[in-house]
């Protein structure tokens, strides 16, 4: 029997036709056009966001032990992304490139997992993310106006829809790619303000205004044990990400090793603000750091650094919270393309800006109305983080990896990601738990619109 050899002219087919079938999400929103650098630079704007202003105080919860914590998640996180990478590089080479969390778990654990499982578990997170970014947004510009005039009558949720003005505006940007510029600022906005934050922190403990340093873990018994657990699911989703694939989608072929070097990028970022800001908190504030050390800055609508100083920083977290919005908004983005627009349609045609603007325009309306609504939603967003990002960031890359390589089971690779797989599911559980708890405790204090 003869066997026909591949050649150039059937490969170009191959790829032909394997863009014939990809959907209007991929093609319009996950556009392979970018570089490393570019990959870099999305990988930083979604990792080292304003939620790291948060661990001093989950360093508060664990003591100086959470240094270690926070050490431990920088290590397992950067070897997590590198296996997801490594896998996406596999595929790629094999002529199967992968764009969405999706897309891998459909190939490698089967269609039922990334149909009912993990597509669902990534938009779900991803888009409270949105939410959260959007609440968080609200409160940078409210802490702006509190600071700028003490006795304005304003409320948060006046806030969150100026906030959310602004996105559904910037939403409008048609790709993932398309974010590249917007997201260098980003990763040096966050470098501006954790520098802020961290010069803000040593000041204060230098003052004559210092609060009182005490380092003790304050909770006691059960308390004590569920702190810890939340302590860890705010370490943990501080370091998510959960659209590697997706970033990895936007680099131009081939693929090779540049992901790689965007989390070289990304994690020198990483190191540089979340050890910094922890550590200079932690030390000036102790056990009362707040759930942002921002608030610490300010006491009784009293600033404790100079007042031009706070503003300029809350208006850099301001400023690259609505890059993060926007970040995460690619996965609602891709969904809603998928749906609406015609992949046989130009881009830019009337048949697929209308509905793009419509739709996306109605994604960011109903994420800025929960926002509003839900004051409240970091508590939340904490019972996400715990089923969201410590499966997709801390379990299913290990999954991935040893059934995509198949590692011998004698192996070191094998049983580390073996371990780590099954530790985090733990936590996962254990920090769901912690978040339905502490929602419980906090239920009281629950009021729609609530000016918090």
């Amino acid at each position: 029997m003869d066997t026909e050899l591949p050649n150039s002219s059937s490969t170009a087919t191959d790829k032909q036709n394997r863009e014939q079938k990809l959907d209007a999400g991929s093609l319009f929103v996950l556009k392979s056009r970018g570089s490393w650098l570019h990959c870099g630079y999305h990988l930083t704007t979604a990792i080292v966001a304003p939620a790291l202003l948060s661990i001093p105080f989950a360093i508060g919860l664990l003591g100086w032990g959470g240094i270690v914590c926070l050490s431990m998640a920088a290590l397992v996180t950067f070897y997590s992304y590198n296996l997801l990478s490594l896998v996406l590089e596999d595929h790629a080479r094999r002529g199967m490139r992968q764009l969405h969390f999706r897309d891998m778990a459909h190939d490698i654990l089967g269609p039922g997992w990334g149909k009912y499982f993990v597509g669902p578990l990534q938009f779900g997170f991803c888009y409270g993310a949105v939410i959260a970014c959007t609440l968080l947004g609200g409160q940078s510009l409210k802490y702006i106006y509190v600071v700028s005039s003490p006795d304005g009558s304003l409320q948060l949720y006046h806030f969150i829809f100026i906030f959310g003005g602004v996105t559904l505006i910037m939403a409008q940007m048609p790709s993932f790619h398309s974010l590249r510029h917007i997201n260098l600022v980003s990763l040096l906005l966050c470098l501006a303000y954790c520098a802020c934050a961290t010069a803000g922190s040593i000041y204060i403990g230098n003052s004559s205004n210092a609060p009182p340093k005490n380092y003790n873990v304050t909770e006691v018994g059960v308390n004590r044990l569920f702190g810890t657990f939340n302590a860890i699911s705010i370490i943990a989703t501080t370091y998510g990400n959960g659209i590697i694939p997706e970033i990895q989608a936007t680099i131009a072929a081939p693929i090779q090793g540049k992901m790689f070097k965007g989390l070289l990028i990304c994690y020198f970022v990483v190191i540089t603000t979340f050890f910094s800001v922890g550590i200079s908190g932690y030390w000036a504030f102790g056990n009362q750091a707040e759930a942002s050390v921002l608030s610490n800055f300010l006491v009784d609508r009293k600033s404790l650094v100079p007042k031009w100083f706070l503003l300029i920083t809350n208006i850099f977290t301001l400023v690259q919270v609505s890059a993060v919005t926007l970040t995460y908004m690619q996965p609602t983005n891709v969904v809603i393309d998928r749906r609406f627009a015609d992949p046989k349609k130009d881009e830019f045609s009337a048949r697929n800006i209308v509905p793009r603007l419509i739709f996306r325009s109605i994604a960011v309306i109903i994420a800025t109305t929960i926002a509003a609504m839900l004051p409240f939603f970091g508590d939340i967003m904490a019972l996400f983080g715990a089923f969201g990002c410590i499966p997709l960031d801390f379990i299913l890359p290990m999954l991935f990896y040893n059934v995509t390589f198949k590692p011998s089971k004698r192996s070191l690779i094998f049983w580390v990601n073996s371990i780590i797989a099954v530790v985090s599911t733990i936590l996962s559980g254990i920090g769901a738990v912690a978040s339905v708890r502490q929602i419980i405790l906090d239920a009281n204090n629950y009021r729609l619109f609530a000016d918090m």
